[in-house]
């Protein structure tokens, strides 16, 4: 027999609205010691220096986590004009000053050219791995180095105050997404520099603020409430996935990791299969004349 995992069993989602100034990695580790679930992890590193939603899978919601990774995300940020930050936030060393002030004329005319799919380049002080090492790490060794350009989806950026040299922007954006680095680069296109001095994640795929709790309060329900009332289901991150209804028995076999006949056609792509109210598992469609094939990818265990 293997050995039985210790903790709780809790699965769900839970929605942190992650302080300044804590790690991703300290936020998961609250949670642990709050939850005592079994398994835990984040859907997606928000700085230190930022806020904002943090998604927090327990158990079984932890098979789910790609789901959320590629989930489109929304920041409210500001970039501050006249100085241009080693880190590109307001953490790092001045490197470069300007005179320069834009207007909000002057934005609001750029801000469409960046808007789609441009090519950005993450900032020097970033978790990409250059031969094997974080970039964050060669540059507080003070190495040179060089990170690649790549291509990254802007789906609405638009700007909502300006305040002296201060510019206030909301992003709406899809994964691997830098806004330090667009608000670098939107500041150099504007004849300047700048850097983010306030960051703010407002929103990852189905999780908002509405939905969201502080840390101070996932303690407080942790003492008084049972986990089901503070933590959402695990399909709140699939809604978007054709939901298939499959009976006890065909449960059983797709649990067991065996292959689903089911007739007639389904879109082809990732489907899930559910017993009633129960996930049962994610599935590929393989499609036939007459008939389409079901085949589990990740299984859930309720």
């Amino acid at each position: 027999m293997g050995r039985k995992r210790k903790g709780n069993k809790v699965d769900g989602w839970l929605v942190i609205d992650k302080p300044l100034g804590m790690t991703s990695t300290q936020v998961v580790g609250k949670c642990r010691w709050v939850t005592k679930a079994q398994k835990i992890g984040h859907g997606g590193t928000l700085d230190p220096l930022a806020s904002g939603i943090l998604p927090i899978a327990c158990g079984e919601a932890t098979k789910t986590i790609p789901f959320i990774m590629d989930a489109r995300k929304i920041y409210v940020f500001t970039v501050t004009f006249g100085e241009s930050r080693s880190t590109d936030d307001a953490e790092g060393e001045i490197v470069a000053t300007s005179d320069h002030r834009p207007g909000a004329a002057d934005i609001t005319e750029v801000l469409p050219e960046f808007i789609g799919c441009i090519q950005q380049t993450p900032p020097a002080y970033s978790a990409i791995k250059i031969d094997g090492k974080r970039a964050y790490d060669l540059a507080r060794a003070g190495e040179d180095f060089e990170i690649k350009s790549r291509n990254v989806d802007i789906f609405d950026l638009k700007m909502l105050s300006l305040d002296g040299d201060q510019a206030t922007l909301q992003v709406t954006c899809g994964k691997g997404t830098y806004v330090r680095s667009l608000a670098r680069d939107l500041a150099l296109r504007l004849n300047t520099v700048g850097y983010v001095s306030f960051l703010r994640r407002t929103a990852v795929g189905p999780f908002d603020l509405a939905k969201s709790i502080s840390l101070e309060k996932l303690e407080e329900l942790g003492h008084s409430a049972p986990p089901e009332d503070w933590i959402l289901p695990v399909v709140t991150v699939l809604d978007d996935i054709l939901a298939l209804a499959v009976t006890e028995e065909q449960a059983t076999l797709l649990s067991h990791g065996q292959a689903l006949s089911v007739s007639g056609p389904i879109e082809s792509g990732i489907v899930r299969a559910m017993a009633g109210e129960r996930l049962v598992a994610l599935c590929e469609t393989d499609q036939n004349p007459d008939m389409t094939i079901l085949r589990p990818v990740r299984v859930f265990n309720f």
